[in-house]
């Protein structure tokens, strides 16, 4: 047996593409793991989305955006991003 062929038995028995997490310890992880991955994926969208717009960021503002992972308070942001002047006036 050459050794691609038993690599790819071994990743065949050990696919876990669909496989469903059971310990709390795992799902914890899973969860928090895509919670800042969609609060890195809309700091983002707010920072492009005032980029387009020609609304200059400055520093303070994109570190504070930058830290946030509060997904309720990304979204009220990037509403409020569509409609001001400045970048500070999403914040207030």
């Amino acid at each position: 047996m050459t050794s691609f062929a038993a690599r790819k038995i071994l990743e065949d028995t050990v696919d876990i593409k669909n496989y469903e997490w059971q310990s709390d310890f795992a799902k914890s992880h899973i969860a928090e793991g895509r919670a800042k991955g969609e609060a890195e994926g809309k700091v983002r969208a707010l920072l492009i989305l005032l980029d387009a717009r020609g609304i200059a960021v400055p520093n303070d503002v994109r570190e504070r955006v930058s830290n946030c992972t509060d997904i309720h308070q990304l979204d009220r942001w990037i509403r409020r991003a569509a409609v001001v002047n400045t970048a500070e006036e999403f914040l207030d």
